[in-house]
């Protein structure tokens, strides 16, 4: 993993870290237009060389340790060398360099006043029951500035002045244990926090009030979104950071990293695009199927994103045959489905941690009955026209992008009969018709939806009807659920689907069945 590929900043300009082995890396953490010579790190060797790290369990940066090729070992997580399958050399996580994170470090703390520091704790370790634990997932906005995915952990930035790089990165994590990986599994260590994390600096987690306060002086400002306060008592982490700068303010960080995150970058899409084509491929597979029960359609979907190279799962999938589709959130999953009815699966698999978001509608039966059809299309026909609009030229938000789709739904419903007065369309179509996606199913949470979408947003154009079975509706449409969902990346002119290879026309998905072999 080539992760310092850059000069460094002149010495007089950066932190010296602490250095005892023969080493030489350069770093894309420190830009210059003057090279310098490269630093000396502790573990890893240089980048025209295949790296060695020093054996795990020796004292830290004893230089007389013997070296062990890091392809020999066990990380928290894949790197380059243990991994070549799934990381590329200088990726720290699928798709995402050392330098984009460096970036991104770079340009938060660039958008902070002067003597601020951000204060990231990582994920903690959920528990299901007992002794069960649930898979590990870092906390998104941590994972978006370091690639770290370890619990335990706390990120630490500071700017130190007014330049492009001028920031400091600190981590504290678990050092290696030997005794306490042999039962919970491997960890990182201190020294790959250094030299593949990058970071400027480096501690255990278990000392981090001891030192706290002295990487705190002088800042009168902490962003951070953690919990300080919980029903008018300091939490844990509260009085640490109340300790350690007793002075200082505290203010939100999510808003400042949402600004970031909201606009994706090419890698950002890339890994988007891979996991909407593999989870729509999925999708168009399980149209082609008869299923008699929603489990094995959710159980397929599964095992056909591992297939194909996903990471699995990017939320728990709706599986909702019949009525149960009006149920907008149904993840019970467990219910019969009957051939004359329809069933809508929002599902979608995730790649590198970002995520796609699909819902398709199809018949149980493989063909349409014309109700179905008629409203099957009404709503098609509202979403392809709201996705054209997802390009910065036609200046539209997703507020407004709503008001477009819902006056389209009202005009398509007044031509099947629908009464569509007074609160007609907040019935049948309750829900907004699209979020922000990325790390999360609902990225950036709390960036709002009426600002204009512009090139490198990504959004979902999900319209849907939920007739329910009452008197109010025309008899052949009662208890019809229909959604049809794609994620799309705005581009300036046209709108990027990330996720067309999920079929979605009528005489597509009726010909899916007919292609099915005897």
């Amino acid at each position: 993993m080539r992760l310092r590929q850059l000069p460094l900043r002149q010495p007089q300009q950066r932190l010296g870290r602490h250095s005892s082995s023969s080493y030489p890396v350069q770093s894309p953490r420190h830009m210059s237009t003057h090279p310098s010579p490269p630093r000396v790190l502790s573990s890893f060797s240089n980048p025209s060389r295949s790296r060695c790290v020093i054996h795990p369990h020796a004292r830290p940066y004893q230089s007389h340790a013997k070296p062990i090729h890091a392809s020999k070992l066990i990380f928290g997580q894949p790197v380059h060398e243990t991994h070549p399958h799934l990381l590329k050399e200088g990726e720290i996580t699928p798709g995402i360099t050392a330098q984009e994170y460096h970036e991104r470090r770079a340009s938060l703390c660039r958008s902070l006043p002067a003597n601020s520091a951000v204060l990231l704790p990582s994920a903690t370790v959920l528990y299901r029951s007992g002794a069960v634990f649930y898979p590990f997932r870092q906390e998104s906005n941590f994972l978006y500035l370091t690639g770290f995915s370890e619990p335990d952990s706390l990120a630490v930035l500071r700017r130190t002045g007014d330049g492009s790089d001028d920031y400091v990165f600190r981590l504290y994590c678990r050092p290696k244990n030997r005794d306490a990986e042999q039962w919970s599994g491997p960890w990182s260590g201190l020294d790959a926090a250094r030299d593949v994390w990058n970071a400027d600096e480096v501690g255990d987690i278990s000392q981090v009030e001891s030192s706290l306060a002295d990487i705190l002086r002088g800042v009168t400002t902490i962003f951070t979104d953690a919990e300080l306060v919980k029903d008018g008592i300091p939490t844990k982490f509260g009085g640490l950071v109340r300790s350690a700068a007793p002075g200082a303010a505290t203010a939100p960080l999510k808003p400042r990293v949402n600004s970031l995150r909201v606009v994706k970058g090419p890698a950002e899409i890339a890994n988007m695009r891979r996991a909407g084509q593999a989870s729509g491929r999925a999708l168009t597979e399980a149209m082609r199927r008869p299923w008699k029960y929603e489990k094995d359609i959710a159980t397929f979907l599964e095992y056909q994103y591992h297939q194909s190279g996903l990471d699995g799962q990017a939320y728990i999938p709706v599986v909702a045959g019949g009525s149960r589709a009006l149920l907008i959130h149904y993840v019970q999953n467990n219910g019969v489905l009957d051939d004359s009815e329809l069933v809508v699966v929002d599902a979608g698999g995730e790649y590198g941690t970002y995520i796609t978001d699909i819902t398709r509608t199809w018949p149980v039966s493989g063909k349409f009955t014309e109700p179905q059809k008629d409203l099957y299309n009404a709503v098609l026909r509202a979403q392809r026209s709201s996705i054209s609009l997802c390009r910065a030229s036609a200046s539209v938000t997703l507020d407004k992008l709503h008001s477009i789709t819902e006056t389209a739904l009202r005009d398509a419903l007044r031509q099947l009969g629908f009464d569509v007065s007074g609160d007609a369309l907040s019935i049948l179509f309750p829900h907004h018709v699209g979020h922000y996606i990325g790390l999360d199913v609902h990225d950036v949470p709390g960036y709002p939806r009426n600002v204009t979408l512009k090139e490198g947003h990504c959004v979902t154009v999900e319209p849907g009807i939920y007739v329910p079975d009452d008197d109010r509706w025309p008899a052949a449409f009662r208890g019809l659920g229909i959604r049809i969902e794609d994620s799309v990346c705005v581009g300036e002119d046209s709108p990027l689907i990330l996720t067309t290879e999920a079929a979605k026309e009528v005489d597509d998905i009726e010909a899916l069945r007919d292609s099915m072999p005897n």
